[in-house]
């Protein structure tokens, strides 16, 4: 029986999370929720999986859920709370899916004391995954990925050297690995000039062709700046020099990534666009669980397509990888930027257009520090934060 606390258990990946856990009742324990501020879902998790405690960050949200909640589960709030759904004794594994890089903190924390980490949160890496996999190593915990793309290629790695692969060995990979592929579907506007990018608005961004997620990585994969998150956590998770890191837009987005070896073999690994088959890997890991969500027919598929992607008209992936490249405390100003631009143009503060234009601006003129501690990091998350709101204020 895994023992899991779901942090974000209200987003999209969270309630995907709890799906798999409802599908596999003698397998997946629910011990802790926690997540933002959403009272009347956060009730319902609590009634249909009576967790031992339930978090809302927000403690005016908290209040109002104990004054609705009058069952045996305790509530808890703010930073306290969301320290103790981290560290939880009873929980094993911390399933991490906040969204942004509120993520950090608590993942930091879950690792500190010993918990397995299964990360849907990729903000975390690309912001401070120097510390986060130092951390990883020195726990002698296990971090799997969530993130179809990175699941993928830690199947496909297994047919490889290292049958059983472990994050806390930075050898991992070994020299077998010529490439890792991500995979992109390519999003809404997959084929547009840059021109015509000009007039896209927020709801056409949001209505991604194949996948169910939350607005800001679906605004983040309509920009290409989710893949370019997606290269930096690759090279943290495997180990893997950006050199031999690549991108290649899938439309279909059956293939969800593929790992070249050094003989030419190509291994992939395939499924349908949902996201609880790599929730469900990363809790079941190294067994698998019996299929509840659905099966891939390669009939049905037809044709599968793959293609170069558009640099110029998606300026936000080549910015994000030369970011990871230059290290330091960057990928965490890139991170901090793109964030605070997706919630300007969510607000209507913003155009599309703008969002690559100030993060590269901000980027441009971020004064790099090369090996960051967390106190560093935080603070170049704030700076860069003020920065971009106060060059948003004056377009």
């Amino acid at each position: 029986m895994k023992n899991i606390s779901v942090l974000g258990s209200t987003g999209s990946i969270g309630r995907q999370t709890l799906e798999v856990a409802a599908a596999n009742p003698d397998k997946i324990k629910i011990r802790v929720l926690a997540a933002h501020k959403n009272v009347a879902l956060m009730l319902n998790q609590i009634e249909a999986f009576n967790p031992d405690f339930a978090v809302l960050a927000d403690k005016e949200a908290a209040v109002e859920l104990k004054r609705q909640y009058r069952g045996k589960t305790e509530i808890l709030s703010g930073q306290e709370g969301l320290l103790a759904a981290s560290t939880y004794e009873k929980a094993d594994t911390v399933l991490g899916a906040m969204v942004g890089y509120a993520g950090l903190r608590p993942t930091l924390a879950a690792i500190a004391s010993g918990k397995d980490i299964a990360l849907a949160n990729k903000e975390t890496l690309v912001a401070a995954g120097h510390l986060v996999m130092k951390a990883v190593q020195e726990n002698h915990v296990s971090l799997l990925p969530v993130d179809s793309e990175h699941s993928a290629i830690f199947q496909s790695l297994r047919a490889g050297y290292h049958p059983c692969l472990s994050f806390t060995d930075p050898e991992q990979t070994g020299s077998e690995v010529r490439r890792l592929i991500l995979t992109a579907s390519g999003g809404p506007f997959r084929g547009k000039t840059k021109e015509e990018l000009k007039q896209v608005t927020l709801q056409q961004c949001l209505k991604h062709p194949n996948w169910s997620m939350g607005k800001k990585v679906t605004i983040d994969s309509s920009t290409l700046a989710n893949k370019g998150l997606e290269v930096i956590e690759a090279h943290w998770l495997f180990n893997m020099p950006y050199e031999k890191i690549d991108v290649v837009v899938h439309p279909q987005s059956i293939v969800h990534s593929l790992v070249e070896f050094n003989d030419g073999a190509v291994i992939a690994q395939m499924g349908i666009p949902d996201m609880k088959l790599p929730i469900q890997y990363a809790l079941s890991f190294p067994s698998r669980y019996n299929r509840c969500f659905g099966q891939l027919d390669l009939v049905k598929c037809g044709e599968l397509t793959f293609e170069e992607p558009n640099r110029e008209a998606f300026p936000l992936l080549q910015i994000a990888t030369d970011c990871g490249k230059a290290g330091g405390s960057l990928p965490c100003a890139f991170n901090a930027a793109n964030e605070e631009c997706v919630t300007a143009f969510i607000d209507e503060k913003i155009k599309y257009p703008d969002i690559p234009e100030i993060v590269n601006r901000i980027v441009d003129a971020h004064q790099n520090i090369s090996h960051p501690g967390l106190e560093e990091i935080e603070e170049a998350d704030k700076l860069t934060r003020i920065e971009t709101r106060e060059m948003i204020s004056k377009l």
